[in-house]
């Protein structure tokens, strides 16, 4: 059987001020392409289908063309809510969907009841595991504490049992949205720590033949059979060197899988280029990159005289400035977003602490009571939304 693993559309997003809605609408076009010419047989979508709870009405309409069309060729898709995705927004109308084979699994204690198919080898089950918010599902699974590990492997274990009772064969496939140990992030994934742990083991899937992930948005492999698709856009500068792709899955009879990487198409290229003003416009070395999205970090000492204008009259597609110059942090005009980029909200916290208490650190009481205040913030900010 052969599948198509896409994770991460983030329907609605922007890039910087640029709207990627015309992207991602090559994006699909190209999706229902591939899933046409290489006759596949099922479409795996793993969460983040949109940015945000609420997504804008244009990204609404994009889906719902991109479903109908999938729905057109005959192929099932099955695809679960991410940690961007309204949980219960998204499942509206999945009891009809499905019938028009668009399986949405958004519902957490529907996690072991499987989309079952077949082929000339027999069945195969597919397990949509929507995101599962640890503070918000803890008691659903009956897990001993509310973190990442804990309740996804209560998922799983609920899976394995599912699947123990199929006929002797069965071949089996997980859609999950999780930070699994071995990814690598980059700048564009909203974090979802708790309790200052956000990874699970890769072995939280064993037991199943193809685990097909979501939520980090670089494409890569975490072994033969766990899986990240990665975004099929850049969301940030720090993707520049991402290769953007889908995998297309074949599942032998025996459940051996071999994965192929189809690159998806590219709006722009990125580029991020550091150096004095003078030297960015000059050097021919930059040529390349004038067509592309640039992020300039300016090292001149003092700030240059209107440095975006002059910058964007040689790449007009800049979006985004930063100074660092070279005599080092003291003098620093580096913007907040930049000094902020890559770091925790917890690390953020604990910064501030240190900052405005000078000479004395945060203790691991306090450390403990940071970490505890944001993970109920961040909690409460999801039964919001879910209440939404």
């Amino acid at each position: 059987m052969r599948f198509l693993h896409t994770s991460d559309w983030h329907l609605g997003r922007s890039f910087h001020r640029v709207n990627l809605l015309t992207a991602q609408r090559a994006f699909l076009d190209h999706l229902v392409e591939t899933v046409r010419t290489q006759r596949v047989d099922a479409v795996l979508v793993a969460g983040d289908v949109y940015d945000r709870a609420v997504p804008p009405l244009a990204a609404v309409e994009l889906f719902d063309d991109a479903l109908h069309r999938l729905a057109g060729l005959g192929v099932p898709t099955v695809m679960i809510s991410g940690n961007h995705d309204s949980a219960r927004r998204l499942g509206v109308g999945s009891g009809l969907m499905g019938q028009a084979g668009i399986h949405l699994r958004t519902d957490p204690a529907a996690c072991a009841t499987p989309v079952v198919l077949r082929d000339a080898y027999g069945e195969v089950a597919l397990y949509g595991l929507p995101y599962l918010e640890p503070a918000l599902v803890k008691d659903e699974f009956g897990a001993e504490r509310a973190d990442h590990a804990h309740v996804l492997g209560a998922a799983m274990d609920r899976v394995r049992d599912d699947l123990a009772a199929r006929p002797a064969g069965t071949r089996s496939v997980v859609l999950a949205h999780a930070f699994v140990t071995g990814g690598a992030p980059s700048d564009s994934e909203r974090d979802i720590t708790v309790g200052g742990v956000e990874s699970v083991p890769a072995a939280v899937f064993e037991g199943v033949d193809y685990a097909a992930l979501g939520h980090l948005h670089g494409c890569q492999t975490i072994t033969d059979r766990v899986r990240y698709s990665g975004s099929p856009l850049a969301y940030s500068f720090s993707e520049e060197r991402h290769r953007k792709s889908m995998w297309l899955v074949d599942l032998d009879a025996a459940g051996t899988v071999t994965a192929e990487r189809l690159d998806c198409p590219v709006p722009r290229p990125l580029a991020r280029l550091r150096g004095k003003l003078e030297e960015l416009l000059a050097d021919p070395a930059h040529d390349v990159h004038e067509e592309a999205w640039v992020e300039a970090t300016l090292t001149d000492s003092a700030r240059p005289h209107e440095p975006m204008a002059r910058l964007a009259a040689r790449f007009p597609h800049i979006l985004s400035l930063a100074f660092a110059p070279e005599e080092g942090a003291a003098r620093t005009l580096a913007s907040y977003a930049q000094r902020l980029r890559g770091r925790t909200d917890q690390e953020i916290a604990e910064d501030f602490v240190a900052h405005v208490r000078p000479g004395r650190g945060v203790d691991d009481e306090e450390r403990d009571v940071l970490r505890s205040a944001l993970d109920e913030v961040r909690t409460d900010d999801m039964l919001r939304e879910v209440a939404g």
